[in-house]
């Protein structure tokens, strides 16, 4: 055969391979509706669906800064470039105003929009793929409710190829596997509910699960934690760093209020996750709980036991702040800048969330980098607007790089008895000069500092 047929003969299957892809990946449009001619919701299921809305964390994804709720707008980092989310409210023109319930419900279960495109899975369509109908359909009529807003979000900023929408069918094809979930009559119905809940609409694995080079979460490291928005998010599964093992009580507590007294207040991404669950009914926050201390499984006698002496050690302390344990090679600079800076809230002396947590205790401490306290040092904790909360005090523009690393290598030999730190100076050096952007999170859900144009925002109607 010639050169020339040969050529021609490749093109051919190359021109049938595409056309037999596109063929996959096409989804139809779905006729738009008058939003005039909506029916009107039932108040029970609007209510419904606010509380479902909230434990999707639908309002700090889809709420830009400075933005109205819901409006979209909000640039989310990948990768792969930055996507930036879409209006939801019921405007006609630039939200979903025009969408039918099962546009919205096909959304929610297979990834694809009104028109037919494929959704970038930073919408967490499979987490939501496992979301029961009836409960969509309730989500469906609280953001048709929700003040029209007229926003369209920047165009995504994402590189070639990745900008071709149609792809999106090859990465589902790999790695989306569509829902509902089923429950599993061998185990009892809370446990049931809290698996639906952090599996769907909660989407926990998002954060808390490592992602493989494609952006898809590594399945056989369920939970094993990740680094999201230069935040660690330590595992919840067996490997917690949590000096104290978390059990379903304090998992309950924490989620509904955002702070425990044995494991300190949330931060980072999972601020507005806690403050979103603080308003919906306990059984659901006990649920989640339950299905998580589930996965955590139960702690060895090793693990309690290194409980009990957390414990002890902290009790300790409180009742004698003032007396410091010699460290050999632990003091200097470091000890210096504790006592002058840190002890006298984190001597346990005034409980969380108001006072200090006992170091002790501390996840952060005990944690395999230092990011988190690194970020937490640095920007402090903000109060929150109108109600108490926690609060602690920005020490970036205060302490200098050599300053901080003394410090957190003191904390880290001081409270924990994991080894040393390996690239502490390496994250502090990248988080002082802003190569690592944070965002910081005030215990009712809302960013506060540092005040940059991708800090996130997260306002609740």
């Amino acid at each position: 055969m010639k050169a020339g047929g040969v050529l021609a003969g490749a093109v051919v299957v190359l021109l049938l391979a595409a056309a037999a892809f596109y063929a996959f990946a096409w989804r139809s449009e779905i006729d738009p509706v008058d939003p005039t001619a909506q029916a009107r919701f039932d108040p029970a299921l609007v209510k419904r669906g606010a509380d479902l809305a909230a434990i999707g964390n639908c309002n700090v994804c889809h709420t830009a800064p400075g933005g109205e709720p819901f409006a979209g707008g909000l640039g989310i980092p990948t990768p792969f470039g930055t996507i930036y989310s879409t209006n939801i409210t019921p405007d006609p023109e630039t939200g979903i105003g025009r969408w039918s319930e099962a546009a919205f419900v096909r959304a929610m279960r297979e990834g694809v929009n009104r028109e037919g495109q494929h959704l970038y899975p930073a919408f967490p369509y499979d987490h939501y793929t496992n979301v029961s109908d009836e409960d969509d359909k309730a989500i469906y009529a609280y953001l048709m409710t929700r003040k029209a807003v007229a926003a369209s979000p920047p165009p995504n900023e994402l590189d070639f190829p990745f900008n071709w929408r149609v792809l999106l069918a090859g990465w589902k094809a790999l790695y989306f596997r569509e829902g509902p979930l089923q429950p599993d009559p061998g185990r009892p119905e809370e446990w049931n509910r809290g698996r639906y809940l952090v599996e769907g609409l909660s989407h926990c694995g998002a954060c808390h699960t490592p992602r493989n080079r494609l952006g898809a979460e590594k399945k056989d490291e369920l939970f094993a934690g990740a680094e999201v928005e230069n935040w660690t998010v330590y595992p919840i599964n067996g490997n917690s760093p949590a000096p104290v093992p978390w059990d379903v009580e304090s998992l309950t507590f924490y989620l509904r209020h955002g702070w425990h007294e044995l494991h300190g207040a949330s931060r980072g991404s999972m601020s507005p996750v806690t403050a979103n669950l603080g308003s919906v009914p306990e059984a659901d926050a006990r649920a989640i709980a339950t299905y998580v201390a589930d996965v955590m499984g139960r702690p060895s006698q090793e693990r309690v036991a290194r409980g009990e002496a957390a414990l002890a050690a902290a009790r300790k302390e409180s009742e004698a702040p003032l007396a410091i344990r010699a460290n050999a090679g632990s003091g200097g600079m470091g000890e210096a800048i504790f006592l002058s800076a840190c002890q006298g809230c984190h001597d346990g002396r005034r409980p969380v969330p108001f006072g200090g947590l006992n170091l002790h205790l501390s996840s952060a401490v005990n944690a395999p980098n230092a990011q988190n306290i690194i970020n937490v040092v640095l920007f402090g904790l903000p109060a929150a607007k109108g109600e108490p909360s926690a609060i602690m005090p920005a020490y970036h523009g205060v302490l200098k790089e050599d300053q901080l690393v003394a410090l957190l290598d003191y904390m880290r030999e001081r409270f924990s008895d994991k080894p040393a730190w390996t690239d502490t100076r390496e994250r502090v050096a990248a988080t002082m000069s802003g190569t690592r952007e944070v965002p910081i999170y005030r215990m009712d859900g809302a960013t506060q500092a540092p005040p940059e144009t991708s800090m996130r925002t997260t306002p609740w109607p």
